[in-house]
């Protein structure tokens, strides 16, 4: 477990462009479970690609005309339990931090592994969440 002194700031960044950090098991099944529309969830890190890439992507792509409906975000390393129970409805993606993941009704529509996010830019992880955004979130 990280100190929350150091992942408060990288919270804080998701939060403050209208995600819901999600802290409990509970908490993700009722952002993912059946949802209607579209959700975007990050699973964030401490890890450098999360600063540099994942996260300033994911707010560049979030200036795009097509949005998610619903924006959570689970943080590896801190929320165990829902860290746990988002990677259940990645399936069968193995898990991955970063990652960001689009559900459109409920299923599992796009996914950005660790591998694709990791030594590509902001704005290339921008291009690629907007093509999905414009694609399901319309």
């Amino acid at each position: 477990m990280y100190p929350p002194e150091l992942t408060i700031p990288m919270t804080r960044e998701l939060v403050d462009s209208g995600f819901n950090s999600l802290e409990s098991a509970e908490a993700v099944d009722q952002a993912l479970q059946s949802q209607k529309g579209t959700t975007l969830l990050v699973v964030n890190s401490v890890c450098g690609c999360a600063a540099a890439y994942a996260r300033p992507g994911v707010r560049i792509a979030l200036s795009n005309e097509h949005k998610p409906d619903h924006l959570v975000t689970v943080f590896a390393g801190v929320d165990r339990e829902a860290v746990a129970k988002a990677r259940e409805y990645l399936l069968p993606y193995p898990p991955s931090s970063p990652s960001i993941a689009l559900f459109k009704d409920g299923q599992l529509v796009h996914m950005l592994e660790r591998h694709q996010i990791e030594g590509r830019s902001a704005q290339m992880i921008a291009d690629n969440l907007s093509s999905a955004f414009s694609q399901y979130c319309n």
